[in-house]
């Protein structure tokens, strides 16, 4: 009820529950026992069943005439009847303007967001608007020890620098890859950031990093970027000149 409210306070109201759903195969890939490496196969099969899923989101809030998805949920579920095979769901609450204006993002669809209603209403209270979830993915292979080092550092107190390095470029590639979808969509910023670490099915020495937020601007700033720019003085007095000829 709360979240309703603050909706409802932003000036939105709710026009129903939409949810996309993807039940993705996820492929093999091979990987080396002492090289730590991003696995670009099940990275590019992670990424890609989640945004099968976020499109048919967005496609069923299209057909309701939404400006907006909020409170949005990634989910990732395995059954039993294949071990390499997942479904991926993304839903939320569909919401629309009631001062009539467009919210919808550069890219023409309504924006998404996983802000609960308190955080939306707080970002319009301050002037901002969500442009859209972005979000960016690494599965990365981290090295195993060899056992020369592993029996060296028995007892002692000592840095794993190869398991530090490795983990590092891994949240790096996802935190980079957010803040490319945030570019394409023109953003200010990206607000309640979230760094999920998995392993799923894959081990522990395969982790999957998953950096998700949701992407603002001023709402002055996104219309002014939406409108022509005005010619400029030299401009018009060119052609001011060639129209008195």
């Amino acid at each position: 009820m709360n979240e309703f409210l603050l909706v409802k306070d932003a000036g939105f109201h709710p026009l129903g529950f939409v949810m996309g759903s993807s039940i993705y195969h996820i492929g093999l890939q091979k990987r080396r026992w002492s090289r730590s490496q991003e696995l670009d196969k099940l990275t590019s099969a992670m990424y890609s069943a989640r945004e099968l899923a976020i499109n048919r989101m967005e496609e069923e809030a299209e057909a309701l005439g939404a400006d907006g998805v909020v409170g949005v949920r990634l989910d990732v579920n395995y059954y039993e009847f294949g071990a390499d095979t997942a479904e991926f769901i993304a839903m939320g609450t569909a919401i629309k303007a009631e001062d009539g204006r467009s919210y919808r993002n550069v890219e023409g669809k309504p924006f998404t967001s996983d802000l609960s209603g308190q955080a939306f209403w707080t970002l319009r209270r301050v002037g901002h608007v969500p442009l859209g979830l972005v979000m960016g993915t690494c599965v990365y292979h981290i090295a195993h020890r060899g056992i020369g080092q592993a029996i060296s550092q028995i007892g002692r107190n000592t840095e794993l620098p190869n398991y530090t390095q490795a983990l590092y470029d891994a949240r790096e590639l996802a935190m980079t890859r957010m803040q490319d979808e945030a570019n394409r969509l023109r953003a200010t910023g990206i607000v309640e950031v979230k760094l999920v670490e998995k392993s799923h099915m894959w081990g522990s020495h395969t982790i999957e990093f998953l950096a998700l937020g949701t992407a603002v601007a001023s709402a002055e700033g996104r219309r002014d970027s939406a409108r022509p720019r005005p010619s400029s003085p030299s401009t018009i007095e060119r052609r001011c000149r060639e129209r008195d000829v």
